[in-house]
C-alpha cells in the first residue's frame, strides 16, 4: 500500500496501447483533498461508536469518552472547576462533553488528512488515542486493568475504517481482486492487453464514508441506550414506595411568601434542584443488584438491598441542601422533602466502633465524601434517602439511595449513587475534594439572598415587594434586614418557619421610586449572631458577604 507507484499514480482507464498515466497526484488533487480529514473523522466516530456498544452490552466496563471526561474531573484544578461551575453552573457536565467531542473531532480530521501519504501516521495517531482512553479508564477510580478493553477495541475499529476509505480515495479495490493466473493487483489485463483499474470512485468513497457515518450514528445509539439500562428506567418507575412511618403533615402556606412562588417555592422541584457532582453521564442503577455494604471499623459488615430499606420504618425529614461552590446570591441550593432511614439506626446495626470519628460515603463510581461520626449522633436528621419530594430519587440525584446530612457542604456529606458507607477515622481517610484544597469539614455558612426583583431588571413604580430566601441550617433564622441605597437596614417580615434545617422565606414592602437603586440584605441566625459582610470565595469551606442587586426603576 505504501509503494510509491501504488499512493502517487493511478492508471487511466485506456482501449488501446500501454496504460497512460494520470497528470494529477491522487493524495493532493483537490477534489480528493478534503476526503482525508473527512476519512479521518468518520473512522474515529464509528471507532468510538463500537466501543460504546461493546461497554452497553457487557455492563462491566466504562466508555472511552465517560474514562477521559471523569479522568480530566479528576486532574482538573480547583479554580479551573470553580470558574466552570461560576460560568456554566449545572451545564458544566455538558460544557466538559462538549469540549471533549470537540477535542476529538479536531484530533480526527488532523490524523486523516496527516495520514494520506503515510498511513503509519494515521495508525499512530489513533494508537495515541487509545493509550489516552486507556490509561484514563485503568487509573480511574474504580478502574482494573481490563478497562482498558474498550479502548482497544475502538482504535482499532478505528484504524480499520480509515484504511478502508483511504483505499477508496487512491482509486483502490477495497477488497482485494485477482487476476486470472496472478497475485493480488489494483488492475486486471482488459481486452487486447489494455490495463483497466479496478479501483474506486469518488461516489463509491461518499457511499462508503456515509454508510460508516450513519453506522456510527446508529450503533452509538442503540450502545447509549444500553448503557443507560432501559431496564434500570422501567423498574425505577415500578418502585412503590411505603409511606413513612410517622409522614409529615403538609404545610401551610404561611410557610412561603407569594413574591416567591413561582421564582423559588418553598420546596424546589425535583425538575429544577440544581445538580454538581463528578459524574459525566448520570448513572442508571438496576435496583435489583444494588446492594448497600457497611464496612471499615464495625463489628459487623453488613449489607441491604433496596428492598431491604423501603421494608424499614422510613421517616420524612424536610432538609435544604447547600453547594460548597455556591456564590454569594448564587443557585446551588434547593430543599425538599426526603423519604429514608435514620443513618444512625444502620451504623448501630454494624455495630460501629465508638472510636470512629468518620463516615465515608462512597459511590458507584468511586466518588467519595467524608463527615465526622457526630453529625450522625447529636440529634440531627442524617439520612441514607430513598425519596425525594414524593417520589423516588430521581437518577440524577441519586436513585437508588443517597446520603443527606443537614448542616454539612455537599462535598462533605452529600453521596449520589450510594453504595458502600465506611466507617473510621478523621486521620485516616481524605475524602475526594479534601486533597483538592477543600476543607475537611465543612459546615454550612450563614447566609441570605435577594429573588425578587432580579439585577439588573426594570420594574414599575410604586408599592413592590422585595424577596428572597435566608439560610443557616442546625441554627435557623431569627432575623432578616434589607438596606436599599445606603439608607439605613429594616426589618424584613418571616415566612413561618419549619425547622433549622431548612431555609427561610422573606420578604420587605417598599416603595420603589424611578432611578436605579442598590438593594442589599443580610441575616442573623437563631442565635443571634449577624452574617459576616465580608467577602469569602468558596474556596476551601463556603463563600461568605451580603447580597446585593441593581434594580432599575421605570418612570412611567
Amino acid at each position: 500500500m505504501n509503494a510509491p507507484d501504488a499512493d502517487r499514480k493511478v492508471p487511466s482507464v485506456t482501449t488501446t496501447g500501454s496504460p497512460s498515466m494520470l497528470p494529477t497526484d491522487p493524495v493532493t488533487t483537490p477534489k480528493r483533498l478534503a476526503a482525508w480529514p473527512l476519512s479521518g473523522l468518520v473512522a474515529g466516530a464509528l471507532g468510538l461508536a463500537v466501543a460504546e456498544l461493546f461497554v452497553g452490552v457487557f455492563d462491566n466496563f466504562t466508555s472511552p469518552i465517560l474514562s477521559v471526561g471523569d479522568k480530566a474531573i479528576d486532574l482538573v484544578p480547583v479554580p479551573l472547576k470553580d470558574f466552570a461551575i461560576r460560568t456554566f453552573g449545572t451545564k458544566d457536565k455538558q460544557a466538559l462533553l462538549f469540549g471533549i467531542f470537540s477535542a476529538i473531532a479536531v484530533v480526527a480530521l488532523l490524523v486523516g488528512f496527516f495520514g494520506r501519504r503515510r498511513p503509519a501516521l494515521a495508525i499512530a495517531g489513533f494508537g495515541l488515542f487509545g493509550v489516552v482512553g486507556a490509561t484514563a479508564a485503568v487509573t480511574g477510580r474504580t478502574g482494573t486493568a481490563s478497562d482498558a478493553l474498550p479502548s482497544i477495541i475502538a482504535i482499532a475499529a478505528a484504524i480499520a475504517v480509515f484504511l478502508v476509505l483511504r483505499r477508496s480515495i487512491l482509486g483502490q479495490p477495497i477488497w482485494p481482486r485477482r487476476s486470472e493466473g496472478g497475485p493480488v493487483s489494483r488492475t486486471t489485463a482488459g481486452a487486447g492487453g489494455d490495463v483497466v483499474a479496478v479501483g474506486g470512485s469518488r461516489r463509491q468513497f461518499l457511499v462508503l464514508a456515509g454508510g460508516a457515518a450513519v453506522a456510527a450514528a446508529g450503533i452509538g445509539t442503540l450502545g447509549r441506550w444500553l448503557q443507560n439500562s432501559a431496564g434500570a428506567i422501567a423498574r425505577r418507575l415500578a418502585v412503590v414506595l411505603p409511606k413513612a412511618k410517622r409522614p409529615l403533615a403538609v404545610l401551610p402556606m404561611s410557610v412561603g411568601v407569594t413574591e416567591l412562588t413561582t421564582a423559588n417555592p418553598f420546596f424546589t422541584p425535583n425538575k429544577d434542584f440544581y445538580r454538581i457532582d463528578t459524574a459525566l453521564v448520570v448513572p442508571k442503577i438496576d435496583v435489583d443488584s444494588w446492594t448497600l455494604r457497611f464496612k471499615g471499623m464495625v463489628g459487623l459488615e453488613r449489607t441491604y438491598t433496596y428492598e431491604d430499606l423501603l421494608s424499614r420504618d422510613l421517616v420524612e425529614r424536610d432538609i435544604t441542601l447547600t453547594c460548597v461552590s455556591n456564590e454569594v446570591g448564587g443557585i446551588l441550593m434547593g430543599n425538599a422533602r426526603w423519604l429514608g432511614v435514620p443513618l444512625q439506626e444502620l451504623l448501630a446495626e454494624a455495630e460501629a466502633d465508638p472510636k470512629a470519628t468518620q463516615v465515608v460515603g462512597r459511590s458507584v463510581d468511586g466518588w467519595t465524601s467524608g463527615f465526622p461520626m457526630s453529625a450522625v449522633t447529636d440529634g440531627r436528621d442524617t439520612l441514607v434517602a430513598v425519596a425525594m419530594n414524593g417520589e423516588p430519587l430521581p437518577f440524577q440525584h441519586g436513585f437508588p439511595a443517597r446520603l443527606i446530612v443537614p448542616g454539612l457542604y455537599g462535598y462533605v456529606s452529600a453521596t449520589k449513587w450510594l453504595t458502600e458507607i465506611e466507617v473510621t477515622t478523621m486521620e485516616a481517610f481524605d475524602a475526594y475534594w479534601v486533597p483538592r484544597g477543600y476543607a475537611k469539614q465543612a459546615p454550612i455558612k450563614l447566609a441570605s439572598r435577594i429573588d425578587v426583583p432580579r439585577g439588573l431588571s426594570t420594574i414599575a413604580p410604586g408599592r413592590t415587594a422585595v424577596a428572597g430566601v435566608a439560610w443557616a441550617q442546625r441554627r435557623g433564622i431569627s432575623k432578616v434586614e434589607v438596606n436599599i441605597d445606603s439608607t439605613g437596614w429594616r426589618e424584613a417580615e418571616l415566612a413561618d418557619d419549619v425547622s433549622t434545617d431548612t431555609w427561610r422565606q422573606w420578604r420587605f414592602a417598599w416603595d420603589a421610586t424611578p432611578g436605579s437603586h442598590d438593594i442589599a440584605v443580610r441575616a442573623y441566625d437563631g442565635k443571634g449572631t449577624l452574617q459576616t459582610e465580608e467577602r469569602v470565595a468558596p474556596l476551601p469551606n463556603g463563600a461568605t458577604g451580603w447580597h446585593s442587586v441593581i434594580v432599575l426603576v421605570s418612570d412611567n
